[in-house]
């Protein structure tokens, strides 16, 4: 596995040389990049001439540094990164959460504290990252997950109706704080 501090290391100097040649290089490429450790996430917006020969040196660029090669997905308007799926549709980004189809939720846990938490969490999370069909669609498969691993519908709709009691007082409290800035303004 190598010293502790190997990955802070790599990714310390790994953005020094993001820093120092890949935006400085493909800033006008580069709608918007960030490095979420051995993670990229970026917005190509192609040059109006030569697009892929930019691309490919921009591609090789990446993995001028260091002996690991990034994998690095071609452009397209849908992507699955971390959590989420992205989509470009209209010039807006459209979200949606994104789980492994391998994925076993062995995360779920049995102590009625924690989840509580996960519940709450989760439906929120779900709720700012997906759109109303895509909310329930994947809520009602997170309530069968947890349901498989042992806990009873009964005792859960109470944690799940908490759940969207707390997003119905965010968008409330929101709401009201813009009305505010609107009034003062």
């Amino acid at each position: 596995m190598g010293t502790p501090p190997a990955c802070a290391y790599a990714t310390l100097t790994y953005g020094h040389y993001e820093n120092t040649v890949i935006l400085l290089t493909y800033n006008s490429n580069l709608l918007y990049y960030r490095s979420y450790i051995d993670d990229i996430f970026g917005i190509w917006i192609p040059s109006a001439t030569d697009n892929l020969k930019t691309w490919e040196s921009f591609k090789k660029s990446l993995n001028n540094w260091g002996k690991l090669e990034w994998l690095i997905e071609e452009p397209s308007q849908v992507t699955n990164f971390l959590d989420l799926t992205l989509r470009i549709s209209n010039s807006k980004i459209e979200t949606k959460t994104f789980q492994k189809q391998m994925n076993q939720y062995l995360g779920l846990v049995r102590t009625p504290s924690c989840l509580k938490d996960l519940i709450i969490g989760e439906t929120q999370r779900y709720w700012l990252q997906n759109s109303k069909p895509d909310f329930e669609t994947i809520l009602l498969k997170d309530i069968q997950c947890i349901i498989e691993r042992g806990h009873k519908l009964e005792s859960l709709i109470p944690l799940f109706k908490q759940a969207v009691a707390a997003i119905n007082a965010k968008a409330l409290h929101t709401y009201r704080q813009k009305k505010t800035q609107m009034i003062t303004h």
